[in-house]
């Protein structure tokens, strides 16, 4: 048996990554550095730090679409996480990119999300609207790519933070919005993302019966396939043939045009579709209720937060909100809002 040590490891970078590659030997470094490991590279080593850590074991009771789906099949942040993570993971490979720092990136990009998806977003988007003139510094909006960074650089390991390197970090503040990754493996996240949850998020709508495979329109799945596997497929082998010569991650305007037509007709007919909102307005209030109460009442938080809530109170509240899971939020709203004989 024959043990590869770090820095043979990182020689093998070298000669097998394309000119192009981020190599972990060269990383940019992390706020705080750290002794070198004798088997782990520095992008391997924020890897095992994202997985270990109580954010991404949170991701398994968090909505992505479907709030309170009765069913064990149904997506997760968690399982959607470890969706993106495979496909990137096949694209940087088929690239000649690094593996190791596309898959750190694609399992922290979610850290930050809300409890209910997106509702979360837009409940607690409504609470900075509603504080703005209390609270001047507050942002106009939550955006979980922004809550994502922050708790890997401030909120983990008891507000130490995971101390990651900076090209993940990188990666997680841009897996989302305009501004693109500084490095390729970034950018293959971001697009790696949203071929998961079209993917995904169609699947789960055939699976509870809010569309079949016959009501997408034919258009784009005459130019991606006809099912879950021939889209995965045809996007991927896109991806990798579309950005082999270029400067950037891209894809051929057909297929990208595709993908984007039936991300619309998605929207039109799943996440704004009746099914999939028909829990939204409680999901809503219990976060927007939260919110506020935490907010007038900060004792109430647990005494790990209200050292931090003296100082920043918005901000305080927000991360406790946001770290929550789907069922920690009904519970804190029930012991909260619910007089205890009401409670089933």
């Amino acid at each position: 048996m024959t043990i590869i040590t770090r820095e043979e490891y990182e020689a093998q970078e070298r000669v097998r990554l394309q000119p192009r590659a981020a190599l972990s030997a060269e990383t940019r470094g992390r706020e705080k550095p750290l002794p070198v490991d004798s088997y782990r590279t520095e992008f391997q080593r924020d890897r095992d730090r994202i997985i270990h850590c109580k954010a991404f074991r949170r991701l398994s009771h968090k909505t992505q679409v479907f709030l309170a789906p009765e069913g064990d099949h149904y997506r997760t942040r968690l399982t959607h996480t470890l969706e993106v993570a495979q496909i990137a993971r096949s694209i940087a490979r088929a690239l000649q990119l690094n593996e190791d720092l596309t898959e750190a990136i694609a399992l922290a990009h979610d850290l930050g999300h809300t409890p209910f998806g997106h509702i979360g977003e837009d409940a607690l988007t409504k609470c900075f609207q509603e504080i703005a003139e209390r609270f001047p510094g507050v942002p106009d909006r939550f955006r979980h790519n922004r809550q994502s960074l922050r708790i890997v650089e401030r909120l983990e390991y008891e507000g130490k933070g995971l101390n990651l390197t900076w090209e993940v970090r990188d990666g997680i503040a841009h897996h989302t919005g305009s501004e693109r990754a500084a490095t390729l493996e970034g950018q293959i996240v971001a697009t790696a993302d949203r071929i998961a949850y079209i993917n995904h998020d169609i699947d789960d709508a055939i699976r509870g019966g809010v569309l079949t495979e016959a009501d997408l329109p034919s258009g784009p799945t005459d130019v991606l396939g006809h099912n879950h596997g021939a889209r995965i497929t045809t996007m991927v082998n896109d991806m990798v043939h579309a950005s082999v010569d270029a400067d950037e991650i891209t894809m051929s305007e057909p297929v990208w045009n595709a993908m984007i037509e039936l991300r619309s007709f998605l929207y039109e007919h799943v996440y704004l579709g009746e099914v999939a909102k028909a829990e939204e307005p409680k999901a809503f209030r219990v976060v927007r209720s939260l919110f506020l109460h935490f907010l007038e009442h900060p004792a109430d938080l647990p005494e790990e937060y209200r050292q931090a809530a003296q100082e920043d109170l918005p901000q305080t509240v927000t991360d406790y909100i946001a770290g929550m899971t789907d069922r920690f939020a009904i519970r804190s709203f029930e012991r909260l809002f619910v007089p205890v004989s009401w409670r089933v």
